[in-house]
This record gives C-alpha cells, sequence and structure tokens, in this order.
C-alpha cells in the first residue's frame, strides 16, 4: 500500500515509526494485514497540490481539510468504511473539518491552529491592542508566507473577513505589527519562522501554526478586548483513494483505526514528535482554548487557487504600504468574482 504524508518530521515520524515496527513483526500498537510505504511531498504541496490528482497514485493520503472539496469525487467516504463512527474523540472542530455535504471524508490524524510562539523568557501579551506597544521592546516576526498572510487576517477576523469593520480592523494592525517586525523573517512559512527563532533571530510571532517539534513557548493567540482568540484551523485528516478500494478495503480499515486510536495519539505520537488530533492527548495544554474555538475554512472547489490569490494580495499590499481600506477594497473584489 502506498501513503503519502508531508515533509516534516510531525507529518512523517509516527506514520514512518509504525511501518517500522509492522516490518519488524512486533507492533505493540496492534497487527494490519500490511504495512504502508509512506512518501513526503513539501509543505507547499500538501497545502496546494490538488488532491483528486494525487489519489491516482496514492491508497492514503494525509490532507489539509480546504481541498475537500474539489477531491470528493476521488475518495471513499468513512460511512463506506466503516459500519459506525470511530470512537476517537477529537479535539475542538477537527472531526467537523472533514464533514462536508452530510457525509464525513476523513478521520483527523493531526491538530492545529495559529497560536502565539515565544522564545525563553518573553511573555506574550494576551490582546491585539497591547502587541504593537510590546514589539518596541522585543524583536517579532509575522508569518505572511505561502497562505499564512491571508491566514492571519482570517484570524484577526475572526473568520468573517467580509466584514468592512472587520477587515479594516485587522489590515490596519497587521500593516501596524509589520512595520515593527523583521521583514524577512516575516515572509516565511511557519517553519521558516520557528527554525529564526528557535537560533535567536526573533524574539516572537504573535500568531502562527504551532509545531509541537519546537523548543519553544506556545500560548493561546491574542484577542481583541472582550472577545475569544481568533484562529483559523489547521491540522491533518486521513483520507482514502478509490483507485482500488476494492482490493484493500481492510487493510485500510485497520490502519486508519490504529492511527487515531487513543494508544497511537496519546503515546506513539508525542513519542515521536508527532502532534495528535485526539482531544485527551491536549489535556492542560496552554493553546487548547484557541483549539477549540479555531474557524473551519472554505472547502468549496477552486478556494485553494483563491487563498493563495489573496494572500498574495494581501501580502503585497502590506509590504507596499497600500491603505487599508484599499486593500480590503480590492480583496473584496477578488472574492466577488469567485
Amino acid at each position: 500500500m502506498r501513503g503519502l504524508t508531508w515533509d516534516h518530521p510531525r507529518g512523517y515520524a509516527p506514520l514512518d515509526e509504525l511501518t517500522r515496527l509492522d516490518l519488524a513483526g512486533d507492533n505493540p500498537y496492534g497487527d494490519v494485514p500490511e504495512p504502508i510505504e509512506w512518501d513526503r511531498q513539501p509543505l507547499e504541496g500538501f497545502e496546494s497540490e490538488p488532491i483528486a490528482k494525487l489519489c491516482e497514485t496514492y491508497d492514503v493520503l494525509v490532507i489539509d481539510h480546504p481541498g475537500l472539496g474539489a477531491a470528493m469525487d476521488a475518495l471513499v467516504p468513512m460511512d463506506e468504511l466503516f459500519d459506525e463512527p470511530v470512537e476517537t474523540r477529537f479535539v475542538g472542530r477537527s472531526y467537523e473539518s472533514y464533514h462536508l455535504e452530510g457525509r464525513q471524508w476523513a478521520l483527523p490524524l493531526d491538530a492545529a491552529t495559529q497560536v502565539s510562539a515565544a522564545g525563553p523568557g518573553v511573555e506574550v501579551p494576551r490582546t491585539w491592542p497591547e502587541m504593537a506597544e510590546f514589539a518596541r521592546e522585543a524583536r517579532m516576526a509575522l508569518c505572511l508566507g505561502g497562505p499564512h498572510a491571508f491566514l492571519m487576517f482570517c484570524a484577526l477576523c475572526s473568520g468573517d473577513f467580509l466584514d468592512e469593520a472587520a477587515g479594516a480592523r485587522a489590515l490596519e494592525l497587521m500593516s501596524e505589527l509589520l512595520a515593527r517586525s523583521d521583514r524577512d523573517v516575516s515572509l516565511l512559512n511557519p517553519i521558516g519562522v520557528l527554525d529564526t527563532m528557535t537560533a535567536g533571530g526573533a524574539d516572537f510571532c504573535p500568531l502562527l501554526y504551532g509545531y509541537v517539534t519546537y523548543p519553544l513557548t506556545f500560548s493561546d493567540a491574542p484577542a481583541w478586548p472582550g472577545e475569544p482568540p481568533g484562529s483559523v484551523l489547521g491540522g491533518t485528516g486521513l483520507v482514502v483513494s478509490r483507485r482500488r478500494i476494492g482490493s484493500i478495503r481492510e487493510a485500510v480499515r485497520a490502519h486508519l483505526r490504529r492511527l487515531v486510536s487513543e494508544p497511537v495519539q496519546t503515546e506513539l505520537f508525542p513519542a515521536t514528535g508527532g502532534q495528535p488530533a485526539a482531544r485527551s492527548a491536549w489535556q492542560g495544554d496552554r493553546t487548547l482554548a484557541t483549539l477549540e474555538a479555531a474557524w473551519i475554512r472554505p472547502r468549496f472547489p477552486g478556494y485553494i487557487a483563491l487563498q493563495e490569490r489573496s494572500s498574495a494580495l494581501v501580502r503585497d499590499g502590506l509590504l507596499a504600504r497600500v491603505r487599508p481600506r484599499d486593500l480590503l477594497r480590492d480583496l473584496h473584489k477578488e472574492w466577488r468574482q469567485t
């Protein structure tokens, strides 16, 4: 069987360890009819490569929920695989994010959302109005690479990014924060920003996707006064392609049940640098409140390309110091043309 995941230890290390145990013939997490050979794709491909195209090659894929809308014809829904729902309780809206048009298309494997990250001894403010002032004293970086400029904008709007007042407030703050940030670092994706922070190149980032593999302090996302923290749900899910499901159905069922089981999620994932989706693994975590409240992105066909265009528009506009309301007008125009 062939599987595809993303090229970061968080994405492949737990899967590779299960395959190693299967090949050794001594897997304490349960046997499967045959192992999966996992290939990897870069983070950028994971965020944008069409799932339906990848289903022509792979049996099981680790995906991001926004790509579902254009891929359903190539996938086996979970109700065709299982007679009853898988029992694991997943954190936040992770399970819901893979439910579309009345069917469940994936099982959550990994959970994540945008949170704040800080180096040793740095206590990040809890509200957005305090953030720009705090940046006078500490070296700040934003995370605007790839789709993340638009995703930060959405988080600051609590998902309501077509609202005029919320959008203008968000872009005004982003412009102010970027002016006080390390611009080169701010144009990286989350892995690049976290690598830079780990090497001592920045003190904090107010909003980016958290990675358990980094020796940094992750906390709830900052909030507007009187509002809950705004964030955009990330994480990954397991989907099954239709390409040869008739001959591997039982093996696929065994793999999915094992991957989302409590022992694998709460024991093997933390031990190998994974970031589990089971809610029990997040008890007591400093980012749980943000994860529980995170917004689910649209999943209609064409959303991924629109997200990329929107992010480039926001990022380029901020760098060119376009007036926030003019930038918001251009962004809304992009969405009206969809």
